[in-house]
């Protein structure tokens, strides 16, 4: 099925992003949200992305007029019945979810595809709240939309195999990079990002290294900004969110940092609120140190040592995790973090520089840390298997991938 008009569900931030990558690439496009003046606001935001483009000589003003009568907003649901695919971007809880994609199934015609933007929850869950689950699944975007190219595609237990296709197809229509991904909580760039990001947090309660010097360290090793720098970006909020569906689905090793959810009760969600884990309105910020010392003093937290590989072979461990139980090939698991996070090109991917590390030495850099640190760094079951093997990577000749 060809997708000739899109609706999107919720004219946020994200929301605007979507309708704008999406009617950039001359797809007529639909939101709505609860009231006629917040679809207009969301209106205006696609706008002054457009403009954005004009600035940078992307683009002509008389362009800019042209893509945005491919945009219409609207504060009534009813609108998208006539869509071929409709998109919700509304916030991360499920029940709203449900109640929103139960309302999509009584507006949309029978054969339209309904997706949700979700980072973390169960496609399966949302498509059981309609009559239609083989036309639902997961079409992930990822901050900023217009910019970053890529999106996973996540089948639930029930979606139709035509379904992907045809979403995979409309994705690459308006020049993203699917990557499809078998439904699992966070998928796989959330789900590997956060141990990385969870792990930065949890080395600066521990007073390994400052804000700073953590964020440093990972931008000299090629990270596009810090893991705080990104944290406070994406909203210490729905890093929290995220974080309790991963700890809820995996265990002890994604429990989240203690000082993350000090930081969101302080109200300390990222730029957004002016401050985080940086302080965006003035030079002093005697905060911080002391939400980091409380957490310290009742949480009997002992100093550590600071060292990028703890955050690094976090990240690895899980994408071995996440091959291991087919949640995604080892190369498009790698595809997925460099489009989606901007890990290092250079470096090909955490399962690229595992096999450049050395397997046997990854294995034995993870017990080290486990013995340190505690079992979140338990390594992956097949990670020793692949050792046992002596498939160890790229002196091997023979690791996660073949040289």
């Amino acid at each position: 099925m060809y997708i000739y008009r899109v609706g999107v569900v919720g004219a946020g931030t994200m929301g605007a992003q979507i309708a704008q990558a999406v009617s950039l690439a001359g797809v007529p496009v639909v939101m709505t949200d609860v009231s006629e003046a917040v679809a207009q606001r969301g209106l205006q935001a696609v706008r002054s992305i457009y403009q954005g483009r004009v600035a940078k000589g992307k683009m002509t003003a008389e362009q800019l007029e042209e893509k945005m009568l491919l945009v219409t907003a609207s504060g009534d649901l009813s609108a998208l019945k006539d869509v071929d695919l409709a998109m919700e971007v509304v916030p991360e809880d499920l029940k709203l979810k449900q109640q929103v994609f139960r309302e999509l199934d009584g507006v949309c015609s029978p054969g339209a595809i309904l997706a949700s933007n979700t980072s973390a929850l169960s496609i399966s869950a949302l498509g059981a709240a309609t009559r239609r689950p083989g036309k639902v699944l997961g079409l992930h975007f990822f901050n900023p939309a217009y910019a970053m190219p890529l999106v996973e595609v996540i089948p639930g237990l029930a979606t139709d195999p035509q379904t992907i296709d045809d979403v995979v197809g409309f994705a690459e229509s308006i020049r993203k990079a699917p990557v499809v991904v078998k439904e699992c909580a966070g998928f796989v760039v959330n789900r590997l990002l956060m141990p990385y990001l969870n792990e930065a947090i949890l080395s600066l309660q521990e007073g390994a290294a400052s804000v700073k010097e953590i964020d440093q360290d990972l931008v000299a090793f090629g990270m596009p900004v810090g893991p705080f720098a990104l944290l406070d970006r994406l909203g210490l909020d729905i890093a929290l969110q995220v974080s309790r569906i991963l700890h809820q689905s995996y265990g002890p090793r994604m429990t989240p940092a203690s000082l993350l959810d000090l930081l969101v009760n302080a109200g300390r969600h990222g730029a957004k609120t002016g401050r985080g884990f940086y302080d965006y309105t003035g030079p002093d910020d005697h905060e911080l140190p002391a939400l980091i010392q409380k957490v310290r003093a009742t949480a009997g937290v002992p100093a550590t040592r600071w060292t990028r590989s703890r955050l690094l072979l976090a990240m690895i461990n899980e994408a071995i995790f996440a091959l291991q139980e087919g949640v995604a090939a080892a190369q498009e698991i790698d595809l997925a973090m460099v489009a989606g996070t901007g890990f290092p090109k250079d470096t090909e991917g955490p399962l690229h520089l595992a096999d450049r590390l050395g397997l046997d030495r990854v294995l034995i850099e993870l017990e080290e840390l486990s013995q340190s640190l505690g079992p979140r760094f338990w390594p992956a079951p097949l990670l020793r298997r692949m050792v046992d093997a002596g498939f160890t990577g790229q002196i091997a000749g023979r690791g996660f991938f073949k040289y």
